[in-house]
């Protein structure tokens, strides 16, 4: 059996009160989420870009470029399912990670090929590496810290700050290089950035030996679980709450993901980027694909300290539980969208959108996401029997994908509803959702049995 969390080692070197190894799973994953998002932000305007275009792209539709856009990300998420079923039963966490390291590297290279076999053979590859790595790098990060270490939300709050500074990198980065020099050299620099993440991870093993390990059904070690053990009452019922608190997760990132979507074709279209002065590279107006960065931006500014925020409540002995983090969180992003509502208003009205609009829409959407993603990632880990840890992380993430494909569906919408209805029919319903979500919230508190209540 595998080895997941709860056997913190007292002699594990710390680096800022955490610790080593979440430095280098943060690097790792840094460098993982730059590929991802630097492919993420130009996937779809590579699609629509025109075949007789100067950097010629494929030409399609904007309901087919988001048909597949939605597809491709819910299944880089879904893959997460079978790969927490191969670490948890197979290999670990720890190999895990390693190969599907590889598999992106060897993807995101190969979507370096301007040939169209070469394009889905890289989805698929992106796809399966993700799968592989994205679930057990984050339970890793469970596993370093005790149950009960109030330092593992924070440890996850730091480990998010990695993941947004790979994706603010990339959106400037492989934004900028693959609008104005080429798709394929913006493809291929996000595989330039898996493969450092790659090596960190290889180079950074003494530091993560205390987790992450398969240990086998045969082996007779105190740490290891007995795999058919039944579950317990207290367990079912916290499995129960895991998965009701998953349509949140799908809620929103069904609204969140707009992002790559839908608005970032709404500010390749319709968005006045230019600025009143020049600026090196790219003149005087903003690539479309580095709005994109704000989310990542506002992450890295204001990530400690919605932590802390939330840290200090709790001490307070206020109302500072992962359900209602995620519950609030929804509804904070939500409201971002209106802020959408209004730029499609002014559209409408002047024949284009000002820049500012965007900049509080995803200044709303990532202080939402700040209250909710990485505490539901921390909340997994608490919540999920040991066992189950990485199949329970990959179910989060399969409904994570969900919530991309549900993203993807209300982008295509727009060409029958229209903008206007979209942005504001999510914003009405990530508000009035979360609000359900804080009606019933000391019902669904009941069924985690204090898993909460002991952080100290």
């Amino acid at each position: 059996m595998e080895f997941t969390y709860g056997e913190n080692k007292s002699n594990q070197k710390n680096i800022l009160g955490h610790p080593s190894g979440l430095f280098i799973l943060f690097f790792t994953e840094m460098w993982e989420r730059f590929s991802y998002y630097g492919m993420r932000a130009i996937l779809v305007l590579y699609l629509v870009a025109q075949t007789t275009d100067k950097n010629a792209g494929l030409g399609w539709t904007q309901t087919e470029a988001l048909a597949l856009y939605g597809w491709y990300t819910m299944l880089v998420y879904v893959a997460s399912i079978p790969g927490g079923i191969i670490a948890d039963r197979l290999i670990g966490q720890k190999r895990s990670v390693m190969i599907g390291g590889f598999l992106l590297v060897l993807g995101h290279g190969i979507l370096a090929i301007e040939e169209y076999w070469a394009f889905y053979t890289g989805l698929g590859l992106i796809i399966a590496g993700v799968g592989l790595l994205k679930p057990n790098i984050s339970t890793m990060v469970g596993g370093l810290y005790k149950q009960g270490d109030i330092r593992r939300d924070k440890g996850f709050t730091i480990f998010y700050i990695g993941i947004n500074l790979g994706a603010f990198l990339a959106s400037l980065l492989v934004g900028y290089i693959g609008e104005n020099i080429g798709w394929h050299y913006g493809f291929g620099l996000a595989g330039v950035g898996m493969l450092l993440g790659q090596l960190i991870y290889i180079f950074g093993q003494k530091h993560l030996s205390h987790v992450g390990n398969f240990l086998g059904k045969s082996n007779k070690q105190e740490s290891n679980i007995e795999f058919n053990k039944p579950l317990t009452s207290i367990e079912k019922d916290r499995i129960i709450v895991l998965l009701l608190s998953f349509l949140i997760v799908i809620v929103f990132w069904g609204a969140f993901e707009q992002a790559g979507g839908l608005m970032n074709i709404f500010t390749s279209e319709k968005t006045d980027r230019s600025l009143p002065f020049s600026l090196p590279l790219i003149g005087n107006s903003v690539p479309a694909s580095w709005f994109q960065s704000l989310n990542a931006l506002f992450i890295i500014l204001l990530g400690s300290s919605v932590a802390g925020f939330w840290a200090k409540r709790k001490l307070k002995n206020k109302e500072a539980s992962s359900l209602f983090k995620m519950a609030l969180g929804t509804m904070i992003m939500g409201f971002g969208f209106l802020f959408m509502t209004a730029a499609v208003a002014q559209y409408n009205n002047n024949g284009e959108s000002a820049m500012y609009w965007l900049v509080l829409a995803y200044l709303f959407h990532t202080i939402g996401e700040l209250s909710s993603s990485p505490v539901a990632l921390s909340f997994i880990t608490k919540l999920s029997p040991v066992k189950y840890g990485s199949i329970m992380m990959g179910v989060y993430f399969a409904m994570t994908g969900i919530g991309n494909k549900l993203a993807g569906l209300l982008g295509e919408s727009a060409s029958s509803l229209g903008e206007y209805a979209v942005f504001t029919g999510i914003a009405l319903f990530c508000m009035l959702f979360g609000g359900l979500i804080l009606l019933f919230l000391k019902k669904l508190k009941a069924l985690t049995h204090g898993a909460e209540e002991n952080e100290n």
